[in-house]
């Protein structure tokens, strides 16, 4: 079998608005966790329990979700402004090698 290689350059990849769309992913799953909760009994009955469990784990999933990319929010931020601040915490008399 050949080896499989790439005819184009990957794109880049597509920033936006992370961490409010993790944030409303996340507020989405509690809300539909909260809704199926008065019908709860309803969901036992037909061995259906699952679907309000997920929406819980989702829930929960998404609380992650928020803490990870506010911190990669915050790392590019600050890697965005070491770059372009030359006395930064890379600036030139902080390299290593040089003295």
């Amino acid at each position: 079998m050949a080896k499989w290689t790439p005819k184009h350059e990957a794109p880049e990849p597509l920033e936006g608005p992370v961490v409010a769309t993790v944030t409303g992913g996340t507020i989405l799953w509690f809300l539909l966790f909260v809704v199926q909760l008065p019908f709860y009994g309803w969901f036992s009955d037909r061995g259906l329990l699952w679907w309000v469990w997920t929406c819980a784990a989702g829930g929960f999933l998404g609380l992650i979700g928020i803490w990870y990319v506010r911190g990669r929010d915050a790392a590019l931020k600050r890697h965005a402004a070491a770059t372009t601040d030359p006395g930064g915490p890379a600036g030139p008399d902080q390299q290593p090698g040089r003295a």
